[in-house]
């Protein structure tokens, strides 16, 4: 039998449970405030919750997506259902809705498939030259959208140089995540406990996901040694589904240069991490200067990682410093002068990166329609996430349509 709480007013709550008894549910709590409804996930564990759209907000939504707790929702008004869509809520009906409709939702959504997670965590390592061409900003958005898929993820800030995922969601960094990890890594101690203990959760409507921050002062980079970061990496894979590794832009290779072989490496976490990846995401800034240094650096990044393991993305597009046709131009340069085809074209929207930055908050948080958000959501549903069989995909566009109110 499966068990529903329900935070209704009154008159819908009435409504509603006598149907829930007739057709089998067990009815665990009847609530009309969301601070109520928080505490009933966490203790209850139900597995659905039946909710008015005018209680929720984003830390509701993150009790239950930490829960595990699908949650249907009762709009009332245009404005309540664009307030739901935001937060990324699909199971949204009317509130004048009869219960027929209430119950496909709750039989639909037993019967749905899960999301296809990858047999083994996969690895992906955003790369970008020197000149902040965007690695971190397109880190958050590709851990961000992964989460939203219903993936358990952690972005990992791995830049020896200039760590910054921290500051950009409002986390704390006094003791670095990423460097914790790798010091227990040293030691032999580190396991999914530890890395919980070490990591910060980054809760969002969409999709909470794990964060290992990354080191506030760039001396400590001695701690972030090849090999702990590589057995930090591995640890990872057993931990969650996805790992976003945010890297340092330098790949040079030092060791020809110290007189001690055994001597640390400056270089090392960024090297390790792209040589560990699965899939090597090579960011460049889509102007004439970004360009330049992105092609150069390339050279080293193919010498370094097999060509079928990098997905280029050209980030910050714009026609006011490339001229007419932005996309095509950019597209022309990279295959005369790199012969690389196929890159990931990112719009500019600065405003929305603004945003996200002003509030500590993900993309998909602060600006979930921004043209830039889209582009990253396509790239990792076409170049990240397994493809999808034709008939799931068209079952759930169907879904979506079918739910629109």
């Amino acid at each position: 039998m499966k068990k529903v709480a329900v935070a209704l007013p009154a008159e819908l709550q009435n409504r509603f449970v006598g149907e829930l008894a007739r057709h089998g549910y067990e009815l665990v709590a009847r609530v009309d405030d969301a601070d109520a409804l928080s505490a009933v996930l966490a203790s209850s564990a139900p597995d659905f919750a039946i909710v008015a759209a005018a209680l929720l907000d984003a830390s509701l939504v993150a009790a239950s997506d930490d829960a595990g707790v699908r949650m249907i929702v009762l709009t009332s008004t245009e404005a309540e259902r664009t307030v739901v869509a935001g937060l990324g809520i699909r199971e949204v009906v009317p509130a004048t809705a009869a219960w027929p409709e209430i119950e496909a939702l709750l039989v639909g959504a037993e019967q749905a498939p899960a999301p296809s997670h990858p047999v083994r965590g996969q690895v992906i390592a955003v790369w970008g030259p020197a000149g902040a061409p965007g690695r971190t900003s397109l880190a958050i958005g590709i851990a961000a959208e992964l989460a939203a898929a219903g993936h358990s993820v952690a972005l990992a800030d791995a830049d020896t140089h200039s760590g910054s995922v921290a500051p950009a969601l409002g986390l704390l960094d006094e003791a670095p995540g990423f460097a914790a990890a790798c010091r227990l890594a040293g030691t032999g101690a580190l396991d999914r406990n530890e890395l919980e203990r070490v990591g910060q959760r980054y809760r969002s409507g969409h999709g909470s996901f794990w964060v290992l921050t990354g080191i506030g002062r760039a001396s400590r980079w001695p701690e972030l040694s090849a090999q702990r970061v590589v057995s930090v990496i591995a640890h990872c894979r057993d931990w969650v589904d996805y790992t976003v590794l945010d890297t340092g832009f330098s790949l040079e290779n030092d060791e020809e240069i110290s007189s001690d072989l055994f001597a640390p490496r400056r270089n090392a976490a960024t090297i390790s991490a792209l040589r560990e990846a699965d899939r090597v995401i090579a960011v460049g800034a889509a102007d004439p200067v970004g360009l330049s240094r992105f092609l150069r650096a390339h050279v080293d990044l193919v010498e370094m990682v097999d060509a079928e393991r990098i997905t280029v993305v050209m980030n910050k597009l714009r026609s006011s410093v490339i001229g007419l046709n932005p996309a095509g131009q950019v597209e022309q340069t990279l295959q005369r002068f790199g012969g690389i085809s196929g890159a990931v074209m990112i719009p500019f929207d600065q405003a929305a990166f603004d945003a996200a930055m002003l509030s500590g908050r993900s993309l998909p948080d602060a600006v979930a329609k921004s043209p830039a958000r889209t582009a990253i959501a396509k790239l990792v549903a076409a170049r990240i996430l397994p493809p999808e069989r034709d008939g799931l995909r068209r079952r759930r566009a169907r879904q979506r349509l079918e739910r629109v109110p």
